[in-house]
């Protein structure tokens, strides 16, 4: 990570080694840190889900909204979009084994919120 924050005799604070560009933390959470991204990949962890599916399971999330999800999620190599029927077309989601590293984060981030979030 970086940045140390260092004040002078007269009490100016300097950083040295300030971060030029994202560090690790914000490129982690650009990846599963959008609007619904999380709960999109928590909602898959355990077998593939359909569209529309996915869309009741989160509730509040748009059709327009978990579609624009999906997309950057499966641009970013975590979930595998699968088309089942072209008519009616009928696709699933499932994850990739890249979607899967981020289970465990989720989960701590889930216990952390039910214990210290009302």
């Amino acid at each position: 990570m970086g940045g140390v924050v260092q004040t002078d005799a007269r009490g100016r604070k300097t950083v040295l080694d300030a971060c030029t560009e994202p560090c690790a933390i914000e490129k982690g959470m650009r990846m599963i840190g959008g609007k619904w991204k999380g709960s999109i990949l928590w909602h898959l962890q355990d077998e593939p889900v359909r569209f529309n599916d996915l869309t009741r399971l989160l509730g509040g999330a748009s059709k327009k909204m978990v579609d624009q999800r999906l997309k950057e999620l499966e641009s970013e190599g975590m979930v595998l979009r699968k088309v089942i029927n072209d008519r009616p077309v009928a696709v699933t989601y499932e994850l990739t084994d890249f979607g899967r590293t981020a289970l465990d984060i989720l989960d701590s981030l889930r216990e952390w919120s039910e214990t210290y979030i009302e």
